[in-house]
């Protein structure tokens, strides 16, 4: 009996529809890099287990991949390592494994070249990530990641230039509802400051960060569980207000922040991105959030995150600046901004709000009917000059009923059929059929070429 084949759980095939639509948007991803001075990076899918290992967390650690070493794996073993469990046995068994995320690698490449790159660097990375979770609706264990970084320098340019970008992609995408929001890892730790908790930012920014579901009273209760003082909680609340009534007013949040230098500090660098994007002659949908921290361990200044508004999916990008990215790798100090499209979630709102156009699903542009021996010669001929004049075009490749051939078109969603039988080579045209319409017409090959690419 045959097997079954299948495929591991969190993995998927991508079908020649699904990837004409992925592949219009790592296009307009890549194009947009591109057009801000980003230059593309791959790195391999494998890593050394010491490069990735202790960059992720315990958690992250648990979810990366291993990869058996190679020929009898075993071998450097002892009866002993086994007895000791597997934290002594997997450094003898497995030193390399999938990449957990762009990040790392990136920051494992610039240690790597230091004295090759020319900084500020600007990478660009499309390339997929394998992570050992446990499979659910929009999370896989192998999935793209779209990053975009620039490493080398603290300018505020960088953080004006990634809001331009998530603008330029979505406006091409033809995404109006979203929302860019920003906040600033100093402000939050400003914020702990002046109601007296410092250094509690994390217990801080989980409870804050559950407003929008359980409202102010909520996140007082939760902070109070976890040990924040009445009075830090009271001086919480003009903030929260100030969240809550959407006042993005800088201002407002400088005279609240005011004691606090490090909040200060944030609140201008913020005040910068919004002259910056206001001198690009910018209007990008952006929004400050007090509650957005995302990625506290690791960001240190401005941290973005997108979402869509008319749709149910949590964030289709974000990013933030860190000030010590390569640190780990012994080369500190190396200031960079970053941020990344989630390709997944951002097909899958499109999909929803029907925003493919049907040209990005189009392949074959052109198809010729098959007449046989008799006419092959000069149908390969023309399929040339089709190709030559950059038309994506093929044809039939056996003589079959006519009907057959135009539903292998229809169903490839062709939308010009050419038909070039003994009458039209004798009188040296063509008859070229609007699969859409249905109209067919006789005319020469030029007329059919500017056609058919109009």
């Amino acid at each position: 009996m045959a097997q079954k084949p299948s495929i591991p759980k969190g993995t998927r095939d991508f079908g020649p529809l699904q990837m004409a639509r992925r592949n219009y948007i790592f296009n307009t991803i890549r194009h947009t890099f591109e057009k801000f001075g980003y230059m593309p990076l791959e790195t391999p899918s494998m890593e050394n287990l010491s490069v990735l290992t202790g960059k992720y967390g315990d958690e992250g650690d648990q979810l990366l991949f291993k990869i058996l070493n190679s020929g009898d794996f075993l071998k450097k073993t002892s009866e002993a390592d086994y007895r000791e469990g597997s934290k002594q046995l997997l450094p003898l068994i497995a030193e390399k494994g999938l990449r957990y995320d762009l990040t790392v690698p990136f920051a494992r490449y610039v240690v790597m070249n230091q004295n090759d790159i020319t900084f500020p660097f600007k990478r660009y990375q499309i390339q997929p990530v394998w992570r050992a979770d446990r499979p659910q609706r929009g999370r896989y264990r192998e999935f793209y990641q779209c990053d975009a970084d620039v490493i080398g320098t603290d300018s505020l340019i960088c953080e004006a230039e990634i809001v331009l970008m998530i603008t330029e992609v979505f406006e091409k995408l033809n995404l109006k509802d979203y929302i860019i929001k920003i906040n600033n890892r100093k402000v939050l730790t400003g914020i702990t400051e002046v109601i007296g908790a410092a250094g509690r930012e994390a217990d801080f920014c989980v409870a804050i960060d559950k407003l929008d579901k359980i409202g102010h009273e909520g996140v007082f209760k939760e902070l109070g569980e976890k040990g924040f003082s009445g009075e830090a909680i009271e001086k919480l609340q003009p903030l929260l207000a100030l969240q809550e009534a959407g006042d993005s007013s800088l201002d407002a949040l400088q005279q609240l922040l005011e004691s606090s230098t490090t909040g200060l500090k944030g609140v201008k660098e913020l005040q910068a991105v919004f002259e910056l994007l206001k001198a690009f002659g910018a209007q990008p949908k952006l929004e400050l959030d007090l509650t957005l921290a995302r990625g506290l361990s690791y960001y240190t200044g401005a941290i973005f995150e997108v979402k869509p508004t008319s749709v149910q999916m949590g964030s289709i990008s974000g990013g933030g600046r860190y000030d010590d990215l390569t640190g780990v790798f012994g080369l500190p100090g190396m200031s960079g901004v970053g941020f990344s499209f989630g390709v997944d979630r951002v097909y899958d709102v499109l999909e929803e709000l029907n925003l493919f156009p049907e040209e990005s699903t189009v392949s074959t542009q052109a198809m010729l009917v098959n007449f046989g021996e008799k006419t092959l010669s000069e149908g390969l001929q023309l399929l040339g000059k089709l190709r030559a004049a950059g038309i994506r075009a093929e044809i039939y490749p056996e003589e079959a009923k006519m009907k057959k051939q135009l539903a292998y078109a229809n169903k490839k969603n062709i939308p010009y059929v050419i038909l070039q039988g003994e009458e039209e080579i004798a009188k040296g045209e063509i008859t070229l059929k609007n699969m859409m319409s249905g109209q067919q017409e006789n005319v020469n090959i030029p007329a059919a070429i500017q056609q058919i690419l109009s």
